[in-house]
């Protein structure tokens, strides 16, 4: 049995012995399973990979939602105030992700921060065109994406 089917099975026995079938306790069940697999550890041999994958799954989520609410932010206070940062463009942005799932994931993350959006990604999955809402510096929104989003998802996936 795998290390993740046997934590889901902890959440699941977990949400039965506190008879709390809701998102919340199968997720305190997860936590408890995940804390209890990871002190036992030794007994299943090699399961290092589970638990770092769960981290920067983890890493992912939470990095991917503080961009979010920055990003949102920043598009609120544009959108409010009567000067007007915007400078709209499109760029194009060299991909280092491999594999259909990797630029899916980042091409995906990257339309639902608000002040940017996918346009289109080449044949050969190397260079992904992007609308920016604050276009000033292309090099830099190529940069950050490269070294945010499009990292923490090749880490995710590796």
């Amino acid at each position: 049995m795998s290390v993740f089917l046997l934590n889901l099975v902890l959440a699941v026995t977990w949400a039965a012995l506190t008879g709390q079938f809701t998102l919340g306790g199968l997720a305190i069940g997860f936590v408890v399973g995940f804390a209890a697999l990871w002190v036992i550890q030794p007994l299943f041999g090699q399961t290092g990979n589970y638990f770092t994958r769960v981290y920067r799954w983890l890493k992912l989520l939470v990095l991917f939602h503080y961009e979010l609410i920055v990003s949102s932010l920043s598009v609120a206070w544009d959108v409010l105030t009567p000067r007007h940062r915007a400078r709209p463009g499109i760029i194009c942005i060299p991909l280092k992700a491999k594999g259909e799932a990797e630029v899916l994931l980042v091409t995906n993350l990257i339309s639902l921060t608000p002040g940017t959006l996918s346009l289109d990604v080449t044949e050969d999955c190397n260079t992904l065109v992007i609308h920016a809402m604050f276009a000033d510096d292309p090099a830099e929104i190529a940069a950050s994406i490269e070294n945010g989003m499009e990292r923490w998802v090749r880490e995710a996936l590796e």
